[in-house]
Formats: structure tokens, C-alpha cells, sequence
């Protein structure tokens, strides 16, 4: 069983706006799958190319980033006690602002569209910023700072510093301070964005959710204390490093041996985390344990990927690398883990507020599904079958394009479709048990306020 304890939904939000964050990432993921079918080959010729910009922005911003924001807003009041101030105004405008500052910058990317891509990095600017500042305020106002809440708030300020890059970037505003090399600024965008705002977020979260979840013993507590804001201040140093090569005054290498040692902590990370997954209590693999397995063992299998290429310049000057490098990293780990997130944090939530506004009522006549009639395992199976196809087969379209786009689109397609529909499932039987406690409720007299 769930401790659920120590959890807290007296100030929790509506459920209706983590929801929104939820249910948005699967629409990018069909329209990234929609884009694969498309284009196809095009998508894999160079990382430069409009259309794998396009594609790679609906990866990090409208999946990655939307479930992220989503379970933030959930989680500080629940598991931190620390709500967001102004939650549903926050929740509902960062999500409009992210929403459609995502789909615009990616219309630019694919257009040439000077003005489309200004007025997308005015509205992104303002959603994360707001984003931020809320966030944050609810985080200094945690009472008791865990190495869970150290680990977000490095991450909130890797997002933070991800748009900053960002805008510089696409304002072209570093090209005129003097800094001419792109490719090496765009790494650094990207380091911060995946490793920084994902990554530590996906640390700091993991804390909480792999031993609650997956019934795991505890982190190490040296770990807990450390990891986090050693990557942090690894990631300064190599941004630091980064920028002194790029102006003539280190050497490159420098620059390389700080992110092995960066890359080092987050396979170290991955390693303590499948060996908690192996001593966990209950030995049967639920559908979260499977997708997070195959997110960890996608890091180790992406620091290779990097050694590779840094150790042979063959392998780094080819374009299938970087190409390989990303979909690893924002597939095998990225999408692999939030696709995991949302199995096991839909229903929770679906179930903790029904509970609780039952146990409010005192109604027992009604009764709150468990959490596993929420989305049915075989449906879920299913679909991580679909993802990972899908995932092995892009991996492969990076290499051999013309023979395996099209496949992996059409699978990356049913895939979100599929978590899209296991999603909405979800929220129909949430909705239909809420409207049978407010039915109870009405009939008794009883005072409640609905769920959300």
C-alpha cells in the first residue's frame, strides 16, 4: 500500500490543472509523430535543419516540459505543503502561454518567420518567468528543505537559465557580443534545458516517487544530499568552460572533461536507481517501473554515445551522431520516464482526491475505484509496447532514414494516441465518481466542494 501519510491536500490545486498539463503533452506527441510521417528522411538529415528544430522544440517544450510544469504545481502542495500562490491563475495562463508559444516558435522554425519566432519567445519569456516566480515563491516558503526540494529548485533555475540561452539565441543577441560559434552555444542551451531543467527535476522528483511508487528502499542519503547540487554547479563550471573555449581563452578538451564528469553522476544516478528497482518489495513490474527502467538504461547507453563521439572525431563530425545522441536522451529517457510519471500520477491523484472528499462526506455508498481501474494494466502495456517500438525504430531512422521514419512515425502516432486515450479513460471515471459524490452529497445535505 501507498503511504499517503505524510500528503496534503488542503491546498492543493483543482485537478483540473495538472489534468491540462497532462492531456497537452500527448497532442505534441501526435503532431512530432504526425511531422515524422510527413517529412520523414528530411527529419534526419542534419540537426540544424528547420524541421528537426521544429521537432526537437515539440519534444522538450510541448511534451517534456508540459508534464514537468504540470507536476509541479500537483506536487509542492501536496508532498511539500507549499502551494503556489495564485495556482489556478498561474496554472491557467502559464499553460495557455506555454501552450501556444510552443506551437508558434515551431510554426517559426518551419516557416522563416522573423516576427513568428519574436512573438513566440515574448510568450514563452512571460510563461516561464511566471512560471518561475510562483514556483519559486512556493519553494523558499517550504518549512522543511528536503534533498527533494533542494534538487527542484536547482532545476527551476536550469529552466530559468535554458530560456535565457534560448532568447539570446534567437534574438542573435550572442552572435553580436562577439560569441560566433552557434553549434557550441546551442549545446549549451541543450545542457541546460536536458540535463539541467529535466534532468535535476527528474532527480529531485524521483526522490519521492520510485520508493513511494515502486515500493523501493530510500536513496542513499549521501546521494540525496549531493548529487543534485554537484550537477548544478558541474553544469556552471562546464557553461563557464563552454564560453571560455568559444572565446579562444581554454581549451576545448577542459571544456569535454567537465561534462564526463557530469555525464559520470547521472549514470551513477541511473546505476543506483535500477538497483533500487531490483530490491523493490513488490516483485511483480508495473507498467511505471517498465517505462522507468527503460529511461535509465537509456542513460548509460547515451553517456557511450557521447564518450564515442568525443573520443573520435570521425564519430563526433558525423551528423548521424548528434542525431543518435538526441532521441536517445529525449525519447529513451525523456519521454520514456514522463510517459511512466503520468501512469502512475494520473490515477493517484484521480484516486487521493476522490478518497479524501469521500472521507469528507463520511459516504460510503460510493465507491472510489483503486488505482488500477483507473487505466487497466493490459491497455498500458500495450502502449509502452508501441512506445518502445517506436523509440528503437527513430533510433534507427537516424542512421538509415529512408527505411524506418515513416514506420517509426506511425508507431510514435498510435503510441500517443493510445496515452492519450488510456489519459482521458482515466478522467471519464474520475469525473463519473466525483459526480456520484456530489449526487450523495446533494441527497444528504452534506457540505463538500467538488475535486475539481
Amino acid at each position: 500500500m501507498l503511504n499517503t501519510a505524510t500528503l496534503s491536500l488542503d491546498q492543493a490545486p483543482p485537478i483540473s490543472i495538472p489534468f491540462r498539463y497532462f492531456l497537452t503533452a500527448p497532442l505534441f506527441g501526435l503532431a512530432a509523430a504526425l511531422m515524422l510521417l510527413i517529412n520523414g528522411p528530411d527529419l534526419f538529415l542534419t540537426r540544424w535543419s528547420p524541421l528537426t528544430l521544429g521537432l526537437t522544440h515539440m519534444i522538450t517544450l510541448g511534451m517534456l516540459a508540459m508534464v514537468m510544469c504540470g507536476a509541479l504545481l500537483q506536487m509542492l502542495p501536496v508532498i511539500a505543503g507549499s502551494p503556489v500562490p495564485g495556482v489556478v491563475a498561474v496554472g491557467t495562463l502559464c499553460h495557455i502561454l506555454i501552450t501556444l508559444g510552443t506551437g508558434l516558435l515551431i510554426f517559426a522554425f518551419l516557416s522563416g518567420s522573423v516576427v513568428g519566432e519574436a512573438v513566440a519567445l515574448g510568450m514563452m519569456g512571460v510563461g516561464v518567468i511566471v512560471f518561475f516566480v510562483a514556483v519559486m515563491i512556493a519553494l523558499w516558503r517550504v518549512k522543511h528543505v528536503s534533498a527533494t526540494i533542494v534538487a527542484i529548485r536547482l532545476a527551476v533555475v536550469a529552466l530559468l537559465i535554458t530560456l535565457l540561452f534560448g532568447v539570446l539565441l534567437g534574438s542573435g543577441i550572442l552572435g553580436s557580443l562577439g560569441f560566433g560559434d552557434i553549434a557550441a552555444l546551442v549545446d549549451v542551451h541543450l545542457g541546460w534545458g536536458i540535463l539541467g531543467w529535466i534532468g535535476l527535476l527528474l532527480i529531485g522528483i524521483s526522490y519521492q516517487v520510485v520508493p513511494m511508487f515502486q515500493v523501493t528502499p530510500e536513496y542513499p542519503p549521501r546521494l540525496r544530499r549531493l548529487l543534485a547540487p554537484g550537477l548544478f554547479v558541474g553544469l556552471l563550471i562546464w557553461t563557464l568552460l563552454m564560453l571560455g573555449a568559444i572565446s579562444g581563452v581554454v581549451n576545448g578538451w577542459v571544456a569535454e572533461v567537465a561534462m564526463f564528469i557530469l555525464i559520470c553522476g547521472f549514470a551513477l544516478y541511473a546505476g543506483v536507481t535500477l538497483r533500487l528497482q531490483s530490491q523493490r518489495k513488490r516483485r511483480v513490474p508495473d507498467i511505471t517501473l517498465l517505462f522507468w527502467r527503460t529511461g535509465m538504461l537509456f542513460i548509460p547507453f547515451c553517456a557511450l554515445i557521447w564518450i564515442a563521439g568525443s573520443v573520435s572525431p570521425a564519430i563526433g563530425n558525423d551528423p548521424h551522431y548528434s542525431l543518435l545522441l538526441g532521441v536517445g536522451l529525449l525519447l529513451g529517457v525523456g519521454v520514456a520516464v514522463i510517459n511512466g510519471m503520468l501512469y502512475k500520477i494520473v490515477p493517484f491523484l484521480s484516486w487521493f482526491h476522490l478518497q479524501n472528499r469521500q472521507m469528507r462526506l463520511m459516504c460510503m455508498t460510493v465507491k472510489v475505484p483503486n488505482m488500477k481501474e483507473f487505466i487497466p494494466d493490459k491497455a498500458a502495456r500495450l502502449q509502452l509496447y508501441l512506445f518502445q517500438a517506436a523509440m528503437l525504430l527513430t533510433l534507427a531512422a537516424t542512421l538509415f532514414p529512408a527505411w524506418f521514419t515513416h514506420l517509426a512515425g506511425l508507431l510514435f502516432l498510435a503510441s500517443n494516441a493510445l496515452l492519450m486515450k488510456n489519459l482521458l479513460l482515466s478522467m471519464q471515471r474520475y469525473r463519473q465518481t466525483n459526480e456520484a459524490l456530489s449526487a450523495y452529497a446533494e441527497t444528504t445535505g452534506a457540505s463538500s466542494a467538488g475535486a475539481g
